[in-house]
């Protein structure tokens, strides 16, 4: 299910991309979500041994599979803020 929290995250930030303006930089954060997506992809690929390919538990520290989808977006978050923030000075110095 992780794998599908992640898909629905990358939908949506694409939509917004192109409905917002571009000093968000949604692209890049769509572009990290894409490949997360893709990554996450591959890895249940080759993982694959027989059953359901989406699962609803996990065998890590987090069971439900939806929060673990969650938490391993906040990072890419995160990364993306800090970048935003970083930029965002540069830019306005720039103007000047």
């Amino acid at each position: 299910m992780w794998l599908i929290t992640t898909i629905i995250a990358a939908i949506g930030v694409t939509i917004l991309w192109y409905v917002e303006p571009k000093i968000y930089k949604l692209d890049l954060l769509s572009l990290m979500l894409w490949g997360a997506s893709c990554m996450i992809l591959v890895d249940h690929i080759l993982g694959y041994a027989g059953g359901s390919f989406v699962e609803m538990e996990t065998d890590g520290l987090i069971n439900n599979s939806i929060l673990l989808g969650i938490v391993m977006l906040i990072p890419v978050f995160i990364i993306w803020l800090t970048i935003l923030i970083i930029q965002k000075p540069q830019q306005n110095i720039e103007r000047r």
